[in-house]
């Protein structure tokens, strides 16, 4: 009896030093996890006859608009706001600042939105959620989800100067591969066209009230995990905004020939 009961001791220690710690569950392969929800009812707030520019404002207070974000957007992110006890905002509610504000909820091909905002206070900072609709059928297993960011970079000229220059962050929920990214490829996967059309659309559409067109001298691409590569704003569907002019620089005075 003596002897089982140590047996049983041994297998409760064993059992006791495999398990997992609380709170902890590891992450399973994306081919492995659940589909997430259907998302299809975004696009009740895409355009119509009546809001040509889509309804924004209402999207990001449909209550199922937070659980999404965070859902999909969970990469850790260091560009925006301040750490508290060493810790960022998320990921999700990065995104939301960037969309509070809003602005349009595009439509392309049947299948892609492009959800656009700023933040309060400060619309150079200006956020792009763009979604690929039909993915489960394409990809298997999940929608893509990408959110990108235009961040001022503080250093130089202010905001309010068109010499100013910005950052565009982009954080896709699945990896995805530029030519010129630096470091080891994370797969076959590239930047879909679709996407980069969508980018570069935003990204030239002038600030409000100013009519200034952000130059995005950086461009920053963030995988899933939060490792960044930077590419070339090109890369991502930025074209170089047009030349800035001098207002003080007048035409030269031509002197008559004698």
């Amino acid at each position: 009896m003596h002897r089982i009961l140590q047996l049983a001791s041994c297998l409760m220690l064993s059992a006791a030093i495999l398990a997992p710690e609380p709170g902890f569950a590891a992450k399973a392969p994306r081919h492995e996890r659940p589909a997430p929800e259907d998302v299809e009812w975004i696009w009740q707030y895409t355009p119509d006859d009546t809001h040509k520019d889509g309804r924004e404002n209402d999207l990001v207070t449909d209550l199922r608009f937070q659980p999404l974000l965070q859902q999909f957007l969970t990469a850790p992110q260091t560009f925006w706001g301040i750490p508290i006890d060493g810790k960022y905002k998320t990921l999700a509610d990065t995104a939301l600042d960037h969309l509070t504000v809003p602005d349009k909820v595009l439509a392309d091909d049947n299948r892609y939105v492009s959800i656009e905002g700023c933040t309060v206070h400060f619309c150079p900072a200006r956020g792009l959620l763009w979604i690929d609709l039909g993915g489960p059928h394409d990809r298997g297993d999940h929608h893509l989800v990408v959110f990108c960011a235009i961040d001022w970079d503080k250093q130089g000229h202010p905001s309010s100067d068109p010499a100013a220059e910005y950052t565009l962050y982009v954080f896709p929920d699945d990896p995805l591969t530029v030519d010129s990214a630096p470091g080891p490829k994370n797969g076959p996967a590239h930047v879909p066209p679709t996407l980069t059309k969508a980018i570069g659309r935003w990204a030239a559409e002038p600030l409000a009230g100013s009519g200034i067109v952000q130059d995005i001298t950086h461009a920053i691409l963030v995988d899933p995990d939060g490792t960044p590569h930077e590419v070339a704003p090109s890369d991502l569907g930025v074209e170089p905004p047009p030349p800035k002019s001098n207002p003080n620089t007048t035409a030269p005075v031509l002197k008559p020939r004698n």
